[in-house]
C-alpha cells in the first residue's frame, strides 16, 4: 500500500530532535520512500521517472507529528492473564506463590491470546515493536505475525538438571535458525531467565552456542540487590561479572533491569557494547530500586526501556516508562536537571531498536522500514507547543497516539484495531484462560 502523509511536523531522529516544519512523507511496500518538507514527493518523482507513485491514501495531518514508534525493549506480553490478579506482594512471593504456579498450567494456545492482548496495548501506546522473552517462541512469533505486529524474542531457557542441558540448548539453535528464514516481523536472538534460576555449565553451553551463531545474548540482570548478593554468595562473581566469565558477551547482548551494575559491571558493559534495558515502572511496582541512569548516560552505556510484563508494571505504557526514567532519576540523584527528557526519548525509541537488533527500524528515513507512529498535537497536554520532545516525556499520554503503523500498514488508527481479529473476541479469550485458573 503507498500512503502519503502531509501538512505534517516530522520528527525523524535521524540526526537529532530538530522537527521538520509543513512536511510530508512517503510509504510504498512498507518502506519509507522519502521524507522532507513540502514538495518532498515532487522532488522524489523528479529523481524516480520510472517510479511515479499512485497513492492509495493521501492524509493531511494538520500539523500532527510524525515519529519513530516506540520499542519496547522488555515485556512478557503473555502475562496479560495475569494482570492485577498477585498485585501488592514481594518479589519472592509474587514469583513463587502467584506467577509460577500459574505459568505452569498455560498452554502454547493460552501465551498465543494472552499475546494478542498485549499487542493491542503496545499499538495504542505507539510501541511498533517489542523485545519478547516468554514460555512458548512459536506461540508468541503466530499470535504477533498475525497481528502485523513487529516481535524480536529470547528464551527465557532455564535449568540446573544436567540432564536438560543439551537439549535445551538444542531447542534454542533450532528456533533461532528457523523463526529467523520465516516472517520478516519476527525475529529471535539468544538468552536465559536469570543467573540465579540457571546452572553455569548451562552458561557455559550458551556461550558456546553464542559463538557458534554469532548471535548476541539477552537475560535479567541485576534486577533486585539480593539477586547480586546471591550471585556473589554462589560464585564470588557479580551476574555480569559471571557472564563475563563464561564469555557470554563475545558477541555483545545486554540486560534486563540492570538497577544495581557495580562499577566494574559498568565496565563490562562499556568494554563490550552491551544494552542496559530500564524498567522503572515494574522495578517501582516490586520495590526492586532504582536504576542509577544518570550514572549510565555519563559512562556511555547503551540504554534502552521497556515495560517488563503486564504482571509485574501491570500496564504497557511507553508514556508512563519514559517519565518514570527521568522521574525516578531526578529523586534518585536529588537534582531536577538530571536525565534530559530527550535522552529518554531517544532510549524509547533509537536505543531500544539497536538493543533488539532492528536497524532498518530506528529513525525516519529513506530506505528504512515504514514503523512509526502520528501523535495527535491538538490536545490540551500537548499545548502550548514550546517543545514538542519535552511535551512527549513529561506530559505526553496514550491518549496522543492517533496512528501506529507497523511496516507501512496502519494496525491502530482513532481509537480502532486492524489486526485481524475482534478485540472484544481477544478480550473473551484472555480472561478464559485466567477463569480456567482460579482455585
Amino acid at each position: 500500500m503507498n500512503i502519503r502523509f502531509y501538512n505534517a511536523r516530522i520528527l525523524t531522529l535521524a540526526e537529532g530532535f530538530d522537527i521538520i516544519e509543513n512536511g510530508e512523507i512517503g510509504i510504498g511496500n512498507g518502506e519509507i520512500l522519502f521524507v522532507g518538507k513540502a514538495g518532498a514527493a515532487v522532488e522524489y518523482e523528479k529523481a524516480n521517472p520510472d517510479k511515479r507513485i499512485k497513492w492509495d491514501r493521501e492524509s493531511d495531518l494538520k500539523g500532527n507529528l510524525v515519529m519513530p514508534g516506540f520499542k519496547n525493549a522488555h515485556t512478557h506480553s503473555g502475562m496479560t492473564f495475569l494482570r492485577s490478579y498477585a498485585d501488592d506482594l514481594p518479589l519472592d512471593r509474587w514469583l513463587t506463590e502467584a506467577v509460577f504456579p500459574r505459568e505452569a498450567r498455560l498452554t502454547g494456545e493460552d501465551i498465543y491470546h494472552c499475546t494478542k492482548l498485549a499487542v493491542l496495548e503496545y499499538l495504542t501506546s505507539g510501541i511498533t515493536a517489542a523485545f519478547e522473552m516468554y514460555l512458548d517462541l512459536e506461540a508468541t512469533a503466530r499470535a504477533t505475525e498475525e497481528c502485523g505486529f513487529r516481535c524480536v524474542q529470547v528464551s527465557a531457557m532455564s535449568g540446573r538438571d544436567p540432564a536438560g542441558f543439551e537439549e535445551a540448548l538444542r531447542k534454542q539453535e533450532e528456533q533461532f535458525i528457523r523463526l529467523n528464514q520465516g516472517n520478516p516481523l519476527t525475529s529471535v536472538l539468544l538468552g536465559f531467565h536469570a543467573e540465579y534460576t540457571t546452572a553455569r555449565e548451562l552458561l557455559e553451553g550458551l556461550a558456546e552456542l553464542s559463538g557458534k551463531l554469532k548471535a548476541p545474548v539477552y537475560t535479567h540482570n541485576s534486577e533486585t540487590a539480593g539477586e547480586v548478593e546471591g550471585c556473589r554468595e554462589r560464585w564470588g562473581l557479580t551476574p555480569t561479572e559471571l557472564f563475563e566469565e563464561c564469555g557470554l558477551y563475545e558477541n555483545g547482548g545486554g540486560g534486563y533491569h540492570c538497577v544495581y551494575l557495580s562499577d566494574t559491571d559498568i565496565g563490562i558493559f562499556r568494554k563490550r557494547g552491551l544494552f542496559a534495558v530500564i524498567n522503572p515502572g515494574s522495578n517501582t511496582k516490586l520495590a526492586s530500586g532504582i536504576a542509577p541512569v544518570s550514572k549510565y548516560l555519563k559512562e556511555g552505556l547503551n540504554l534502552a526501556i521497556g515495560t517488563d510484563g503486564p504482571a509485574s508494571n501491570n500496564c504497557l505504557d511507553m508514556f508512563r516508562e519514559m517519565f518514570l526514567v527521568t522521574g525516578l532519576a531526578k529523586l534518585h540523584d536529588h537534582d531536577a536537571s538530571s536525565v534530559d527528557a530527550n535522552d529518554v526519548l531517544r532510549m524509547a525509541t533509537v536505543g531500544g531498536a539497536k538493543a533488539m537488533g532492528l536497524k532498518d527500524c530506528d529513525v525516519l528515513a529513506p530506505g528504512k522500514r515504514a514503523d512509526l507512529i502520528v501523535i495527535d498535537l491538538c490536545k490540551p497536554n500537548m499545548q502550548p507547543i514550546n517543545s514538542i520532545t519535552k511535551n512527549l516525556v513529561y506530559s505526553g499520554s496514550k491518549s496522543n497516539v492517533k496512528l501506529t503503523m507497523v511496516d507501512g500498514k496502519v494496525l491502530y488508527e482513532d481509537g480502532q484495531f486492524y489486526v485481524g481479529e475482534d478485540p472484544e473476541r481477544i478480550y473473551a479469550d484472555v480472561q478464559k484462560v485466567i477463569d480456567s485458573m482460579r482455585d
